[in-house]
């Protein structure tokens, strides 16, 4: 069988007949974005995003330029890691993370399951009171401003909510009171489950579907076919113009199938 047969089988011929994109962006299925952290000076003195986790995704920030920090919280503590041009940090899910901003810090994202953090696969550090239901989370998530449209004044106004429950949780996390992370996690994975079938989705058209391409290639070069070689592809993205409000600051982020 030629590997485009295979490919076909694995990756799920209905989707290809269907006209649904199956082909990743980027290899691996992984997001792509550009990112300037946010300057703004939250209640703590500290200029940045706003404290988030991701509930099924591993994220990677690439230094470009300017210097800064990562804040992360996790069932091991709250630590501090230092960001310069060339650095690497990433963290797995479940990992509450809060960008820093010490002076112009451009960052590369990557993102794991490209299309799920687009889908909501984030869930911002707000207090308690933000988060009992996901209508109620939602309109504090929500950046639209009097005019309808995302503006700056929410996007700093959510940070700061984010920026208050962190910080609590934090102190929480220091004063040994592991039950103030436990519920935020609790309460962020109820948040979410409504998007459940539909990240599924997702998953399966990108990275899972780049697993059985790879699956498929490999399968063909150990029958002596390696007709995919001759179908090697060359592509090629700019930087997207448009910024929008991201979480952790501005972003430019690469397209998604």
């Amino acid at each position: 069988m030629a590997v485009r047969d295979l490919v076909a089988e694995r990756a799920g011929q209905g989707a290809v007949e269907r006209g649904v994109e199956v082909q990743a962006p980027l290899p691996g299925a992984v997001g792509l974005s550009a990112l300037r952290v946010y300057p703004w000076e939250a209640e703590d003195a500290l200029c940045g995003g706003s404290p988030h986790l991701h509930l099924a995704c591993t994220e990677a920030y690439v230094v470009i330029s300017g210097a800064g920090r990562v804040q992360t919280l996790t069932t091991e503590g709250f630590a501090e890691h230092v960001l310069a041009p060339g650095d690497v940090v990433w963290f797995t899910p479940g990992t509450i993370h809060r960008a820093i901003n010490d002076g112009d810090l451009n960052v590369l994202v990557l993102m794991q399951n490209s299309g799920l953090p687009e889908a909501g696969d984030a869930v911002l550090t707000f207090p308690p009171p933000f988060l009992t239901d996901r209508e109620t989370y939602l309109q504090a998530r929500d950046l639209k401003g009097p005019d309808g449209s995302p503006s700056a004044d929410r996007a700093r106004q959510r940070r700061d909510l984010a920026v208050e429950g962190f910080l609590a949780l934090r102190a929480a996390a220091e004063a040994g009171d592991q039950q103030s992370l436990e519920a935020f996690q609790a309460a962020a994975a109820a948040i979410v489950q409504p998007l459940l079938s539909d990240w599924r989705v997702i998953l399966d058209r990108g990275a899972g579907a780049a697993v059985e391409r790879t699956a498929a290639q490999l399968a063909a070069l150990a029958a002596g076919d390696h007709s995919h070689l001759r179908q090697a592809q060359v592509s090629r993205m700019e930087r997207p113009a448009e910024n929008t409000f991201g979480m952790c600051g501005f972003l430019n982020a690469y397209p998604v199938p």
